[in-house]
C-alpha cells in the first residue's frame, strides 16, 4: 500500500499532497509544516525534517523572500505552474533550487535534508537544498596514524569526504558518480576516478557490481565491500580500506576507484593487492632508504606473528634438538610445573590475550589502561607464579601481540591473527611438518585470489619486475615513472620517461 502511494506524480491539489504526506510519515514529530498565503490566491506550504535543515537559513533567505511585498506582487496574475518557475529563478534565494514532479522522488529528497516547497494548483514542487544537520569535524585519524603527513581525516558527511579528495586532485578529469542503494536506508554512494587514468573496464565493473547490490540497508562501507568483493570466503580483506584522503587520492592517481559511503569516514578503494596492507601514506613522504627499512620491519612483523607461536609449539613438542642445550635446560625447568602441553598453553595464552585486546576496545578510555595493567602484568605474572604457563609463553605471546601492531591496516592484522591459531593447532599435532603444510596452502590460497580481476599477490606473482620498485621495497619519487601495470591504467607514465644521454 506505502508502495503504491509513492507511485506517480504529486497531485495538483495541495490538500491531497498533504494527506498523502501524513499518510506515508505518519505523526512523525520531527516533520514540520509551515503554510503561507502569498496575497490572495497564491497558498503554498513548505516541508521539511526537523533537525536536518538549517533553519536560520530557511527563516532568514527563504521565508523572508517569500514575505516580501514584491514577491506577492510578481506571483498575482501567474499560472501555479508560471508561479513555481519565477520563485526557482527570481524570488528565492537559494543556490541548490530543483523542481520536482515525482512522488518518490519528493519524499527522497524531504528525508534527505532538503526543504521542500508546494503550491496550490500545480503538480511541482521545489526542492530547496539546506543542510543544516550537526557533523563531525575533520579531525586527525584514528586508525592509521602517522609521524609525518597530513593530519585530516575522512567524516560521516558524504560531502565533505568528497571535498577532501577534491582538495588533494585539483584535476577536471576526477568525476564523482552517485547512487542510492539501500531499499529502507537509501544511502548515498558515491565512486570517484579519474577518467583518463582508471581502466574503464574496471569503473564499469565497480558500477555493475553496485547495481546488483539489492538489500534493504547500507549503513557503513563495510556493507559494500561484502556485497562487491570478489572471494568471501577468505580471512584476508581483498579490498582496502582507509580513512585517510591522501591515501584515497594516491590510490586514485594510480588508476584505482575510490568508493565512498555517507554516514561512515572509511573509504574503499578497489582493486588492491597483497603488499598494500603494508604500505603507510608516510612511506611517500619520507626518504626512499627510510621507507623500505620501515616496510621490512612490517613484514618481518607480520611473520612474527604469523608464525612465532606455531614455531615455539612445534619446537618445544617435536624438535627439541633443534635448541641449543643451555636453552633446553632453562625452557625444561620452567615447564616442570605447568599442567598443559605446550599446544594447549599457546591456545589459552592467545585466547587470553584475545579477550584482553576486545575488552580494551569496548570499555571506556578512562579505564582502559587499567585494564591493560591488570590484564598484562598481574594476570601474567600471577599465571606464571602459579605454575599455569611458563615464562618463555609469557615472552611469545607478547612480541606476537606488539607485531600485530605494526601492520598499518587492520583488516590484515586480524586475518594474520585467524591464521595464527590455524598454524598453532598444525603445530601441535605434527610440528615443523604441519607449519610447512599450512604454509603451502596459505601461499596456494593466497596466489588464488582476485581483486576485481587483478592478481592478489602482484606483482610477486605473476612476477612483474618493472611493479617491485613500489612494493616490498620503495625506490625514489624520481624512479616512480610509472604506475603499477595490474591496474591497467590509460596512462601508465606518472613523469615523462628519462632520457637517454647521447654520446
Amino acid at each position: 500500500m506505502l508502495k503504491d502511494a509513492l507511485e506517480g506524480e504529486l497531485s495538483r491539489r495541495l490538500a491531497e499532497n498533504e494527506e498523502q504526506i501524513y499518510r506515508l510519515l505518519g505523526k512523525s514529530s520531527d516533520l514540520v509544516r509551515k503554510q503561507l498565503m502569498l496575497g490572495e490566491h497564491t497558498q503554498l506550504a513548505i516541508f521539511y525534517i526537523d533537525g536536518l535543515v538549517d533553519t536560520g537559513l530557511l527563516h532568514h533567505s527563504i521565508l523572508y523572500s517569500l514575505q516580501e511585498e514584491r514577491a506577492a506582487d510578481l506571483l498575482e496574475e501567474l499560472t501555479p505552474d508560471d508561479k513555481i518557475e519565477l520563485l526557482r529563478k527570481r524570488v528565492l534565494m537559494a543556490s541548490d533550487l530543483t523542481v520536482i514532479r515525482d512522488f518518490s522522488h519528493f519524499v527522497h529528497d524531504l528525508l534527505s535534508g532538503n526543504v521542500m516547497l508546494m503550491l496550490d494548483g500545480t503538480n511541482a514542487a521545489l526542492r530547496i537544498g539546506l543542510p543544516g544537520w550537526e557533523d563531525r569535524n575533520v579531525s586527525e585519524p584514528n586508525s592509521q596514524s602517522v609521524v609525518r603527513g597530513p593530519m585530516e581525516g575522512f567524516t560521516e558527511n558524504l560531502r565533505t569526504n568528497t571535498a577532501l579528495i577534491r582538495r588533494k586532485i585539483k584535476d577536471s578529469q576526477l568525476w564523482l558518480e552517485t547512487v542510492q542503494i539501500g531499499r529502507v536506508t537509501q544511502t548515498s554512494v558515491s565512486i570517484m576516478y579519474l577518467r583518463n587514468i582508471a581502466n574503464e573496464e574496471l569503473v564499469g565493473e565497480v558500477k555493475r557490481r553496485l547495481s546488483r547490490i539489492d538489500t534493504d540497508s547500507i549503513l557503513e562501507s563495510g556493507y559494500i565491500e561484502e556485497f562487491i568483493q570478489d572471494a568471501s570466503l577468505t580471512p584476508f580483506p581483498t579490498m582496502y580500506n582507509s580513512d585517510r584522503p591522501d591515501t584515497i587520492a594516491a590510490g586514485i592517481l594510480e588508476g584505482k576507484v575510490a568508493i565512498l559511503v555517507d554516514g561512515t569516514p572509511f573509504v574503499l578503494l578497489a582493486p588492491t593487492v597483497f603488499v598494500s596492507f603494508f604500505q603507510s601514506a608516510e612511506d611517500y613522504y619520507q626518504r626512499a632508504d627510510i621507507s623500505t627499512l620501515l616496510r621490512f620491519v612490517r613484514f618481518l612483523a607480520f611473520f612474527i606473528t604469523l608464525f612465532a607461536p606455531s614455531f615455539y609449539v612445534a619446537i618445544t613438542t617435536y624438535h627439541q634438538e633443534m635448541i641449543p642445550s643451555n636453552l633446553v635446560i632453562s625452557l625444561a625447568a620452567q615447564r616442570e610445573t605447568v599442567p598443559f602441553p605446550a599446544f594447549v598453553e599457546a591456545l589459552l595464552m592467545e585466547l587470553t590475550y584475545e579477550i584482553l585486546r576486545e575488552a580494551g576496545v569496548r570499555i571506556p578510555k578512562n579505564v582502559g589502561q587499567a585494564v591493560s595493567i591488570v590484564g598484562t602484568l598481574v594476570i601474567g605474572q600471577a599465571a606464571v607464579a602459579a605454575g599455569f604457563i611458563s615464562s618463555a609463553m609469557v615472552i611469545i605471546v607478547s612480541i606476537t601481540a606488539i607485531s600485530s601492531f605494526v601492520i598499518p591496516e587492520a583488516g590484515m592484522a586480524i586475518a594474520a591473527r585467524i591464521m595464527r591459531f590455524a598454524l598453532i593447532a598444525l603445530a601441535g599435532f605434527m610440528g615443523l611438518y604441519g607449519i610447512l603444510c599450512g604454509v603451502f596452502l596459505l601461499v596456494l590460497h593466497l596466489v588464488s585470489l582476485r581483486s576485481f580481476g587483478v592478481p592478489y599477490m602482484s606483482p610477486l606473482g605473476p612476477y612483474r619486475a618493472a611493479d617491485l620498485k613500489d612494493s616490498i621495497f620503495r625506490f625514489p619519487w624520481p624512479l616512480l615513472r610509472t604506475r603499477p601495470k595490474e591496474n591497467k591504467t590509460q596512462n601508465l607514465h606518472r613523469q615523462p620517461p628519462l632520457k637517454r644521454k647521447e654520446p
